[in-house]
């Protein structure tokens, strides 16, 4: 009896608009001032996690970097480092195209892809033995003030706005059916208030975290952003804001 082939994956997100938002950031990261705290967390608390294991990796790959900080960090340490962007043509649904890392590092790129547990099996085959997988990205339970302002916008007919999340027992569920050895998963929050929604927004733009769902909601009308605006002025305090930012941390090995 010949094999079935295995369901594909649901399309919850639009690759096309995927890349187009990375772009964009790419693009708004010129401009002066332009935000890349979500980037820099992430960024610190890979290289805190390499200085606490004491693990001297000869070679590693960055994703989704565009600071250039980690490859700068790695390759101070002698460590040939290469770097690969999705806005760039890099599929992390797809077989890399090169192997043997003995890192891989993550960066807020892999809680937009269709294929997850795909996208953490390439990962792992483009290890070398002995090789780590750190994967940061933004997860379950973020941005619970912008869902609430979303909702209270669309009134009685809410649409899609906000991406479905992976949480914590879904992590460490995917590290181990993707067999990494000692996974470690872990999260923790980054709060930022803003003094007004259009800031928020323009943030999350700024950082390759606006909506790519295959299926968007429709633009919100005068009114329903008046009712945003509204909505989120009620939610703060003196005139600011406080939004959460859930940072979810996969890592194991290729043993």
């Amino acid at each position: 009896m010949a094999e079935t082939a295995p369901p594909a994956p649901p399309r919850i997100f639009a690759p096309a608009r995927r890349i187009a938002a990375r772009r964009r950031a790419l693009a708004l990261q010129q401009l002066p001032d332009a935000p890349h705290y979500l980037l820099d967390d992430m960024v610190e608390d890979v290289e805190e996690r390499l200085s606490f294991l004491r693990f001297e990796p000869k070679r590693a790959l960055v994703i989704g970097d565009w600071t250039g900080r980690l490859a700068h960090s790695l390759a101070a340490r002698g460590i040939e480092v290469v770097e690969a962007e999705p806005a760039a043509g890099f599929d992390e649904e797809a077989p890399y195209p090169f192997d043997g890392f003995d890192l891989i590092a993550s960066l807020g790129t892999l809680d937009t892809v269709n294929d997850l547990p795909g996208a953490l099996i390439h990962a792992r085959r483009a290890l070398a033995q002995g090789g780590m997988l750190i994967a940061s990205f933004l997860s379950s339970g973020s941005l619970t003030r912008l869902r609430e302002i979303m909702l209270a916008a669309d009134g009685d007919r809410p649409a899609a706005r906000i991406h479905p999340m992976v949480d914590v027992r879904a992590g460490g569920q995917l590290l181990q059916r993707t067999l990494f050895a000692d996974p470690v998963i872990d999260q923790r929050p980054l709060q930022v208030s803003f003094r007004s929604l259009e800031r928020l927004i323009g943030d999350l733009r700024a950082q390759a975290h606006g909506s790519v769902l295959a299926d968007p909601g429709p633009p919100l009308d005068k009114a329903g952003l008046a009712r945003a605006q509204t909505a989120f002025a009620a939610a703060g305090d003196n005139g600011r804001t406080v939004e959460t930012f859930e940072i979810l941390t996969l890592s194991g090995w290729k043993k």
